[in-house]
């Protein structure tokens, strides 16, 4: 035993994940503590949270029929800290502390177990912030009645595990039973707000969502109550940026649109890689060439006129999770909008995740109205072609060409309108321009000869 720095043993547990796992295993590996071991328990993931998870040092053991406390001493028993820790999978340690502020507390041979904070997200839910902030709150606690424990966020010694180990047989709040148990033998709890995690959901309590509102209001105002994650992590994620192409590319201002996609892509703060999906060799080469990738030619059957653009992004994220790679989010660019501005991609990005979006569209408000000639008039209906019910609020078009940002589970599952979805407004009418045909070719040359004209 090395008092001084003890083998943690980190216990995740996970179910789907995918969403959470990267950022979770980023942080814990970033901890100042690096006596660590990473073991995943996970319950039959149809999603990539394995795939992602072994991107770290981490070791994985499948579970099939899954029951809390069996999960977790399952981990257990195939680990060899003399600490526990146990975290979910889609829990995020808020600082580089966050570790020894949980571990710190169990050299006290009184202390059976430490429970952390649990934060929302910003863009969590208000029953889940009202949950979270009401629960677990600022001050420091050592619980010598109260048997509430909470293992989202957890670490106790082996010791005690081995004389309490987690019920296998009960469905849900193992923990608290655990808490029970070693209250009841004369042990205490200790509740530490310093070692504090950024959780998904709540603890699950009524859901009257104004009343909820009308209580995270008031403890949002509370100072040093509330932070929420900022983005600092967004320059760690893994992003790949796509670009469809059919063909050879337009030549516009002596360079192919495709080199004008990749030279706007490569401005973004965010885009780790650039593939360029193409049906044609010479589109390959000059990828490569100007610092995209290129890595296979698309078959032709996916290069018909009637192809969906979403079904060259799936064929293509397919290759590329073939190859071991595994973006954690996916832009898709097509090159036939010349126009398009350049901090359009890092703008869709902060959106998504400032917002906890799985998927966001740039898109154009939808103002056309329809001209009806009758008998003895002829008039403008200013609903447009929306239905007047919708009118009511504005209306948009997703522009999945100009810009798509999105997790990779939608695009696989091709449920791009499932779970979180929003849209990013575009503003200039030239941004959505789209280069379809020679006509539209010639307008965009004759509007950038005007516009060099004007500089």
């Amino acid at each position: 035993m090395n008092s001084q720095n003890p083998l943690v043993s980190i216990i995740i547990r996970t179910k789907n994940e995918e969403k959470w796992i990267s950022s979770c295993l980023r942080s814990v590996f970033n901890q100042t503590h690096k006596n660590i071991e990473v073991i995943i328990v996970d319950n039959l993931s149809t999603d990539l949270t394995v795939k992602k998870a072994k991107e770290f040092a981490v070791k994985v053991i499948t579970i099939k029929d899954f029951l809390p406390g069996k999960s977790i001493n399952d981990g257990i028993k195939v680990s060899k800290g003399e600490y526990i820790v146990c975290l979910s999978g889609h829990c995020v340690p808020t600082n580089e502390n966050w570790l020894i502020n949980l571990i710190k507390d169990l050299k006290n041979k009184k202390i059976a177990g430490v429970y952390g904070r649990q934060q929302p997200f910003s863009y969590s839910s208000d029953l889940d912030k009202r949950d979270l902030l009401t629960v677990f709150g600022l001050d420091k606690k050592i619980q010598k009645k109260d048997s509430f424990f909470h293992n989202a966020n957890s670490a106790f010694r082996r010791e005690i595990w081995n004389k309490y180990p987690f019920d296998e047989k009960v469905s849900n709040i193992e923990d608290r039973v655990w808490g029970q148990q070693v209250i009841d033998s004369d042990y205490n709890i200790i509740y530490e707000p310093e070692a504090s995690v950024f959780h998904w959901h709540g603890i699950h309590h009524d859901s009257n969502l104004t009343r909820a509102n009308n209580v995270v209001n008031v403890l949002e105002s509370i100072k040093g109550l509330v932070s929420y994650p900022k983005n600092e992590s967004l320059d760690k994620m893994n992003i790949t940026a796509i670009i469809p192409i059919k063909g050879e590319s337009f030549l516009v201002n002596n360079k192919t649109l495709v080199e004008h996609t990749v030279n706007s892509i490569k401005k973004s703060k965010y885009v780790k890689e650039i593939i360029v999906s193409t049906d044609s060799l010479t589109t390959s080469k000059l990828a490569e060439k100007i610092g995209a990738k290129a890595p296979f030619l698309r078959p032709p059957e996916l290069s018909m006129g009637y192809v969906d653009i979403l079904d060259v992004v799936r064929f293509t994220l397919d290759q590329i999770e073939k190859n071991n790679q595994s973006p954690e989010l996916v832009v898709v660019l097509q090159e036939a909008y010349f126009f398009r501005n350049s901090n359009l991609i890092d703008q869709m990005i902060e959106k998504l995740i400032n917002e906890g979006l799985d998927t966001i569209i740039a898109a154009v408000e939808e103002n056309r109205g329809i001209i009806v000639q009758e008998e003895e008039s002829t008039h403008i209906v200013n609903e447009g072609f929306v239905p007047k019910k919708l009118k009511k609020s504005k209306s948009f078009i997703g522009l999945v060409g100009l810009g798509l940002v999105s997790r990779p589970m939608p695009l696989r599952n091709n449920s791009l309108g499932s779970g979180r979805f929003g849209f990013y407004e575009i503003n200039d009418p030239l941004a959505s321009y789209e280069i379809k045909d020679a006509t539209s070719l010639e307008i965009v040359k004759n509007l950038t000869n005007l516009e060099n004209e004007k500089n």
